[in-house]
């Protein structure tokens, strides 16, 4: 039997650093983080490290995730400057 090509999806989050450049973390691989110094080579770091990342998953016989069904939202939260303490109910 050959082997099918599968198609993974993944969600990348990018977070622009101070220095300049980009860290990209993929959250449904934990620990898979990597760094672009713009964009672009973020995006291709980002698809190395998962590329790595899935290797070592079938090396050792573990299963695959992907975000296939998963879909990103944002929630904007407003924190009132004045309060220094944050109540939990």
């Amino acid at each position: 039997m050959m082997d099918m090509d599968k198609v993974l999806h993944y969600n990348l989050i990018f977070r622009p650093e101070p220095e300049g450049g980009f860290t990209v973390v993929v959250p449904s691989l934990p620990g898979c983080v990597t760094y672009g110094k713009d964009l672009n080579e973020a995006k291709k770091m980002a698809r190395d490290a998962i590329f790595g990342y899935i290797q070592s998953l079938k090396k050792h016989g573990e299963s695959i995730p992907s975000d296939v069904d998963d879909f990103v939202a944002t929630i904007d939260i407003e924190v009132k400057s004045k309060s220094k303490k944050l109540a939990y109910a």
